[in-house]
């Protein structure tokens, strides 16, 4: 995986312990970039540090799990335990203490053990998700034919136009990871794309949530897709 100035070819190359940025409702995909408004001073301090260092942050979930008292009632809230190692590609300062960066993913990790935290912001030891970073070839999988249906018909029920030029000539991963990314689904089914094994389950899974939702809101799926 090359990302930015630097290259992740192995576990090797990511750190054991990780800064991580809970964000509701975030998506980050390897090899796709999520922008960020950062303000909050404790993640300001995370950011300083990562730009100092590695420039790697852990993007992760809030647990949305419901009915969990001790989620509700506990003073360090709960993560999902998958999230995507972020490096910083661009960054600018505002002006009026905020900073307007770009995160690049690099690859999925799995939260292990949390570490004492610095300056006011969370740590942990992380499993990266070593197939991420070999890049499979697996974009002729993708039925591609069904993913552009779903979408054409989420944008006509919703009467949204798109750049049809720029989405034929993208490729199936960007396609798939954009549209992933860019879709205005709640945080469990964000979590459901991102823990989505390979390309062809994530397209899969992006379609059969895109069908429940026209189904639910709009009622005749069948016509809809036609």
């Amino acid at each position: 995986m090359h990302v930015g100035n630097a290259r992740y070819l192995s576990p090797k190359d990511l750190p054991g312990i990780l800064p991580v940025f809970p964000l509701t409702g975030a998506l980050l995909l390897p090899g796709a970039q999520l922008p960020l408004n950062i303000f909050e001073p404790r993640y300001l301090a995370m950011f300083d540090d990562a730009l100092s260092g590695d420039r790697l942050i852990g993007i992760v979930q809030p647990s949305f799990a419901e009915g969990r008292s001790d989620i509700d009632s506990s003073p360090v809230p709960a993560l999902c335990q998958v999230g995507c190692i972020g490096r910083i590609t661009s960054f600018a300062e505002t002006g009026d203490g905020r900073y307007i960066t770009s995160l690049t993913g690099v690859c999925r990790y799995r939260l292990f053990a949390e570490i004492s935290g610095v300056r006011g912001y969370r740590r942990f030891r992380i499993g990266p998700f070593a197939a991420d970073l070999e890049g499979p070839d697996d974009e002729a999988l993708v039925d591609r034919e069904a993913l552009l249906a779903a979408f054409r018909a989420y944008l006509d029920a919703n009467k949204l136009e798109a750049d049809w030029e720029s989405v034929e000539r993208a490729s199936n991963r960007t396609l798939v990871n954009s549209m992933a990314m860019m879709s205005p689904y709640g945080p469990a089914e964000k979590q459901a794309l991102l823990e989505a094994p390979d390309l062809r389950t994530r397209a899969e899974t992006l379609i059969a949530i895109t069908e429940i939702v026209l189904a639910r809101n709009f009622g005749d799926l069948d016509n809809i897709l036609q």
